[in-house]
């Protein structure tokens, strides 16, 4: 690995050498003569060369110096944004232990004691350089990665946006031609089978942009009063195969009662949001449903406005306690573990508040609650 990393460097490295005696200089420049060396006779000059044009990749700096100490010309290398990822070595004919951990402690990289070796200071400046070298590339891979991430994120959000937009104005137009007069049975049937194809497409837009938005806390939500019973409707038509593959029914209730043609429950939200969650949450109850069972969703207006939505199987005790967080997911082939943690993402956006209860003898209810 340091072979490599030292084979990257096309321009020889440049040391700067710290030290008051010429002697001890001219030692050093014929130990690294590999390297480009420059010198400084005492603290002030080394700083200037640090913060010039001309910058060293590394530093060998003595402690005992007239005026200032090697000490002090570290803390001021640390203290300057350009000059304080230079890596400092110290070589010292300071020998005592508390020494050393002083100028570690203060941010150099390593310590050695004179009378120096020849094959100790070239390996340790070699050792040096090379992580010097790695952790730069790190960097720019880091900052690399960072513009990737943010031109991924500006790419999706400008295609989610032009996918979401068009979408909206098909299934409204789909609506108003459903609810029209003139068209027969089977035409209308493939009109609701568009309008589910819509909403399928816009729920996964808004799984993928609106989840990034509220997991960053800067959602912008537009309230509006929504009719909950219609959303309902619609799912009750995007799950039908697979009540039909289950066996399994969906009843509603309105305050425990069946629910009639003409009940709406209107709750203040976003109109897409809560088809999402709802989708989600129905459909994940139909799955968890024995055969044969039922789904019940059952609507409560009091102080607050409620949605419970219960079928007869239990979540397994392994995830009960993570039911809302992240990826969890059992007993799923292709579960991503992001249903339930939207669900909680989407309710508190609109300033409501997701809860689970379950157990082997009352199988598994989800209750939302919203303000009325």
């Amino acid at each position: 690995m340091t072979e490599y990393l030292m084979e990257e460097l096309t321009v020889k490295p440049k040391i700067l050498i710290v030290d008051d005696a010429r002697e001890n200089i001219d030692i050093l420049r014929a130990i690294l003569s590999d390297y480009r060396c420059l010198a400084a006779l005492d603290g002030k000059t080394a700083l200037k060369i640090a913060r010039s044009d001309n910058k060293p990749d590394l530093i060998l700096l003595d402690i005992v110096m007239p005026g200032m100490d090697g000490y002090e010309v570290l803390r001021q290398l640390k203290k300057d944004e350009e000059t304080k990822k230079i890596p400092v070595i110290f070589l010292t004919g300071r020998a005592e232990e508390e020494d050393e951990v002083k100028g570690l402690n203060l941010g150099a990289v390593d310590y050695i004691k004179k009378p120096i070796s020849a094959h100790v200071v070239r390996a340790r400046v070699k050792t040096h350089l090379n992580l010097k070298l790695a952790l730069e590339k790190i960097e720019v891979q880091k900052k690399e990665l960072i513009n990737a991430a943010r031109l991924k994120e500006d790419v999706e959000h400008i295609t989610r946006h032009d996918i979401k937009s068009p979408l909206t104005v098909i299934i409204g137009n789909m609506r108003l031609l459903i609810d029209t007069e003139e068209f027969d049975e089977n035409i209308k049937r493939m009109l609701l089978s568009t309008e589910k194809a819509a909403y399928r497409i816009l729920d996964m837009v808004n799984r993928t942009l609106d989840l990034y938005k509220m997991e960053k806390g800067n959602y912008k939500i537009l309230f509006e009063p929504v009719d909950v019973v219609e959303l309902l409707r619609h799912v009750q038509i995007e799950v039908e195969r697979s009540l039909a593959y289950k066996n399994v029914a969906i009843n509603i209730f309105y305050n425990y009662e069946n629910l009639s043609a003409d009940h709406s429950f209107i709750i203040s939200g976003e109109k897409f949001l809560f088809h999402t969650l709802l989708a989600n949450l129905i459909s994940n109850a139909v799955e968890a449903s024995p055969k044969g069972g039922e789904v019940e969703v059952i609507l409560e207006s009091n102080d607050k406005k409620i949605i419970k939505i219960h079928n007869h199987g239990a979540v397994p005790p392994e995830i009960r306690d993570r039911f809302f967080e992240k990826y969890v997911t059992a007993g799923k082939k292709r579960g991503t573990g992001l249903g339930t943690y939207s669900a909680k993402l989407i309710t508190e956006t609109m300033n409501g508040v997701i809860e689970m209860r379950t157990s082997e003898e009352d199988g598994t209810w989800v209750i939302l609650q919203f303000p009325k």
